[in-house]
């Protein structure tokens, strides 16, 4: 069923269409320009108030702020309940904090820098959250809360040491060897054009996990949590890595994206991605500037690397150069006027 709000012009009401258009917030005596949505009549073109659509563009103006703060995103609040099964109250009360402090900053409340980097490493640090578990577990009150939370990270925990040994680990850590002046963004987005390029040359993803399309482009989310903080510093010892565990084919693959992709800066390989068709179309209508954690699948992503093949006639790995070098061309292009 369409939906419908009211159009004062045509004295009844309308169905709408959604524009993106440039916008500009004020929070605190600061300015922050975003692309944000507006709805217009579909029969007379007015401007119609729709309360989904200004609560989005409120959320996209404070997702702005706290980027730019460095405090922790509403959904990351929102989703360190679900991760411990734990209530609000009874994690606030585990923090040391007043009753209702988290469901303040659960409902929107910013937290100050102090309190959001508590959450942030709440959110990140699952053995974090389980000594403060074990340490305050009698503020829960209840026996069942406590076990119930207990079971739900050590089932964390133990996700997080399987991952450690797997195949996306393990390539992270050879990307990391090989280039010296990897950066994080940059370190996803070679993951993503191996986990493509891979598919197109030998068949299978070799990672399990999927990428989801953020505004920066796509990003393998355990990778970037765990490696975000990530600096090469030049006088630090680097660490032996045997290339063994990988095939040739593998191995080939891998060295042909460090080589044609890895001489490129991050956000020269982010302007590409933006103009790839898995990323453009998991995001879908969304802003450049939107939160967003939707999936990039991996039938797109599959299909757009066999089509990038044939495309560029590739026979091997070594091929991707062409691809990687036209791709660089188109994101260097202004337009005129």
């Amino acid at each position: 069923m369409e939906k419908r709000v009211y159009c004062a012009k045509c004295g009844q009401e309308q169905t709408y269409r959604i524009n993106s258009v440039p916008m500009v917030g004020r929070i605190k005596d600061e300015m922050y320009s975003y692309t944000g949505q507006e709805a217009r009549c579909s029969t007379c073109g007015e401007r119609l108030q729709v309360d989904e659509i200004n609560d989005m563009n409120l959320r996209l103006l404070y997702d702005l702020y706290r980027k730019k703060k460095g405090i922790i995103s509403l959904e990351h609040i929102r989703a360190i309940p679900v991760r411990y099964a734990i209530g609000k109250r009874p994690l606030s009360k585990l923090l040391g904090w007043g009753e209702l402090t988290f469901t303040r900053y659960y409902e929107g409340y910013m937290p100050t820098r102090q309190y959001s980097e508590v959450l942030k490493r709440l959110y990140e640090d699952p053995a974090f959250y389980k000594e403060m578990l074990e340490r305050h577990k009698e503020l829960l009150g209840s026996s069942r809360s406590y076990e119930k939370s207990l079971k739900a990270v050590e089932k964390l925990l133990v996700l997080s040491r399987s991952r450690e040994d797997s195949k996306i680990d393990r390539v992270t850590r050879y990307l990391l060897y090989r280039c010296e002046d990897i950066t994080p963004l940059m370190l996803q987005k070679a993951l993503y054009y191996i986990q493509g390029f891979h598919y197109a040359f030998l068949g299978i993803f070799p990672f399990e996990e999927d990428c989801e399309a953020w505004t920066h482009g796509p990003v393998f989310k355990e990778i970037y949590l765990r490696y975000k903080d990530y600096r090469y510093e030049p006088e630090q010892e680097r660490k032996a890595f045997d290339a063994s565990v990988f095939t040739a084919g593998e191995k080939v693959v891998y060295d042909s994206v460090i080589n044609f992709f890895c001489c490129y800066s991050g956000r020269v390989l982010e302007r590409i991605t933006h103009n790839e068709a898995p990323w453009l179309k998991a995001r879908g209508s969304l802003p450049l500037s939107a939160y967003s954690e939707e999936i990039i699948g991996k039938e797109s992503l599959g299909q757009y690397f066999l089509a990038v093949k044939e495309k560029y006639h590739m026979v091997n790995p070594g091929d991707i150069r062409a691809y990687a070098e036209d791709m660089f061309s188109q994101s260097c292009v202004v337009p005129v006027g």
